[in-house]
């Protein structure tokens, strides 16, 4: 149920404002249709009317052009012409509604400027937003994790009591004495007995507090530590305001006439853009933008289409028009992607200019010995690694190389590439030794590497989970990834599983004979009795991250992406039989090389699928071999997920015993509390505690 104009939308069938007034206070919608005098109007904007009709009059007739009033506040509208979009005759209380249409521009700014009264007096609400997600806060260390973050950070925060509002900042949190010193635009302002209400910015959520009493120091105001917080959730893309410089330029849908339309960005996300707006704009809720042309400051363009979400006053400082915003095309998608997450994370870069002093970190860093790899193993990789760098620029649905350059060349890198439906990988974390700059402390680097890689995987809309291979003998990585996924492993929100991740060389064949078994590609029942085995044995978590159900067991759709791309991407299945009967499963994935410097993506993984099944397991990887050396591989990875029974003691494999790598997998709806825990434990000396599931 949209308007429309030729076959493009204009705005929905419930765009507009909610209207709460009746009687003298309320907008009534008058019909010329026999026996129907007049409905109290509860939704309204220029494309479509929603009202509730007095009980027993006669509904209008479905597909017929309509004329109506629209009166209230003293002012009566119309005539309209509408056409009945919507109407229930079996319920007393159900509303009608009605599509206007061709309605002049006049007549648009006399329902805006009725709706914006009716809206400053309380009477009127835009777009409702969801309610927030909260989370009360009781743990001591939990709250002074999250306030010593928050001071050191400088996030704003608001003082309310009786509504007055006042904007404070925490500017100090003494610890021995739990005190904390907040400064106030008013500091001199005499607030009466409390208790009052704090509200706080972290990361990408507000924590509100209550406090019983505030002491005046030294034009600070002084509160108790609070025994207790509350977390609100707001977006699930966090906002940044918008660089200098940047406009967008549109043509109203509606009324050609206005013109081009060209207004300031006030604040940007992955999905959204606010402009500042003026009332002879005439925009409203659920109002369609085709087509948004977005300039920078250097002049770069970037078209998106986007639909009015709210039309606000936003501190009494000027009127703000945000927008659900998507780009037009693959290269716009590519350039809204690099300008949000520069607003976002302005301290870090994408690496396409930066390839040669990335590979150098690698090895400055130490990275490539973290396996006990050659020089000579790594530097095979260098050309295509560039090359994949490349990519990642003009391909960002498929892969975030962010690294944070400094006068000493690349100081870390962070990187994701998405090789799995709805599983987004973290791989090839590396940081130089030693601090950047004398200003810059080592913990706000890899907070904003972290930052910018993870919230770009969020700006994926088929997202579901972050898969990493997180070796748990690194400092860094247990106390930031592995206890945080600890302690939601309970819910099925996150899973740490064991695995050994062995080298397999193609020259090294078993040389054990292969003729007991008759091994090829899986049959379809072959297949749907794997995908059975692996959702028997394995979380449902691993099913759904690493595409082992049915209808994603291929790879189908992610293999295109990436082909389309100019890059290699395809999952194979073997299967040993004996006499006909499947004994074993064999998936063999294989990655364009370059995306990950230990070719996580050239993994094979064995499953039984009968009670003999490891019995065929060394023949099988001697085939994978003979594949692998097929497709220009001299190597792959073996992921050994289960506990060594002996069977694969002949199949000629490496690893280095000193490692513990864990199968990661983080839930996407814990990325946001994944984010406030980084945050937290990055900004300040204490470490925060696990939390509970």
């Amino acid at each position: 149920m949209e308007t429309q104009v030729g076959a493009a939308p204009v705005a929905g069938a419930y765009s507009g404002y909610s209207l709460h007034g009746e009687g003298p206070e309320g907008i009534n919608l008058i019909l010329s249709h026999p026996g129907i005098s007049c409905s109290r109007v509860t939704r309204l904007s220029p494309t479509a009317v929603w009202a509730l009709p007095e009980p027993g009059a006669p509904l209008p007739q479905r597909e017929r052009v309509l004329q109506v009033l629209l009166d209230g506040h003293g002012l009566t509208i119309g005539p309209l012409r509408g056409e009945t979009l919507w109407s229930d005759s079996r319920r007393l209380d159900a509303p009608i509604g009605i599509q206007l249409q061709d309605v002049s521009l006049t007549q648009g700014r006399q329902i805006l400027s009725l709706l914006d009264e009716a809206t400053r007096n309380g009477k009127a609400e835009p777009a409702a937003s969801p309610l927030p997600i909260q989370e009360t806060l009781s743990d001591p260390e939990r709250i002074r994790a999250v306030l010593q973050a928050v001071c050191t950070m400088r996030h704003q925060g608001t003082l309310r009591r009786l509504g007055r509002t006042v904007r404070v900042a925490l500017e100090r949190f003494d610890e021995e004495t739990g005190r904390l010193y907040w400064r106030g635009e008013e500091p001199e302002v005499t607030w009466g007995p409390g208790p009052y209400d704090i509200e706080v910015l972290g990361h990408n959520s507000a924590y509100r507090l209550r406090v019983p009493a505030l002491e005046l120091r030294e034009e600070r105001l002084v509160t108790p530590l609070p025994k207790r917080m509350w977390q609100v959730r707001h977006r699930w893309h966090r906002r940044a305001p918008a660089p200098a410089g940047l406009r967008a330029r549109f043509h109203h849908p509606l009324w050609n006439e206005l013109g081009v339309l060209e207004r300031e960005a006030v604040d940007l996300s992955f999905a959204g853009l606010a402009l500042r707006n003026l009332p002879e704009d005439l925009v409203f809720p659920g109002l369609v933008l085709q087509e948004i042309e977005v300039e920078t400051a250097e002049g770069e363009c970037i078209r998106l289409r986007g639909e009015v979400r709210y039309v606000a006053d936003r501190h009494q400082e000027a009127r703000v028009c945000g927008l659900q915003v998507t780009p037009c095309t693959p290269l716009d998608e590519a350039r809204w992607m690099h300008l949000v997450s520069q607003a976002l994370c302005p301290t870090t870069r994408g690496s396409g200019e930066l390839l040669e002093p990335l590979w150098q970190l690698y090895i400055d860093s130490g990275y490539f010995n973290l396996a006990g790899k050659s020089a000579e193993y790594f530097e095979e990789l260098r050309a295509s690694f560039i090359e994949v760098g490349r990519s990642a620029e003009r391909l960002p649905r498929l892969f975030c190389q962010t690294v944070w350059p400094s006068e000493r060349g690349v100081e870390a890198t962070f990187s994701a590439m998405r090789p799995y439906r709805h599983g987004w990988m973290l791989h090839q974390l590396a940081k130089r030794l030693g601090k950047p700059t004398p200003t810059r402390n080592p913990a706000q680097v890899l907070r904003d590497i972290h930052v910018r890689t993870l919230e770009h995987a969020q700006s994926d809309p088929d997202f579901r989970w972050l898969v990493a291979y997180a070796e748990a003998t690194v400092p860094l990585v247990e106390r930031l990834h592995l206890r945080f996924a600890q302690a939601h492993v309970r819910t099925g929100d996150a899973l740490l599983m064991p695995v050994r991740m062995m080298d397999v060389y193609c020259d090294e064949p078993s040389g054990l004979p292969a003729d007991a078994f008759q091994i090829g590609p899986a049959s379809h029942e072959e297949k749907q009795r794997l995908v059975e085995e692996i959702a028997r044995t394995r979380p449902a978590s691993y099913v759904d991250a690493l595409d082992f159900t049915r209808d994603r067991l291929e790879l189908r759709g992610v293999a295109a992406a990436w082909r389309e791309g100019g890059l290699e991407r395809e999952r194979h299945i073997l299967v040993a039989r004996r006499d006909g009967v499947a004994l074993a499963a064999l998936v063999l994935e294989l990655g364009h090389l370059g995306t990950n410097l230990f070719r996580l993506l050239d993994a094979a993984r064995l499953f039984p699928l009968a009670p003999e099944g490891r019995e065929a397991y060394v023949a099988l990887l001697d085939e994978a071999r003979r594949w692998y050396a097929r497709r220009g591989r001299s190597s792959f990875l073996f992921l050994r997920e289960e506990e060594d029974d002996g069977t694969l003691a002949a199949a000629r494999m490496h690893d280095d015993p000193g490692t513990r790598p864990r199968l990661w997998l983080l839930s996407a709806k814990r990325v946001p509390e994944f984010l406030e825990y980084l945050n937290e434990a990055t900004v300040g000396r204490r470490r925060p505690a696990s939390r509970a599931a």
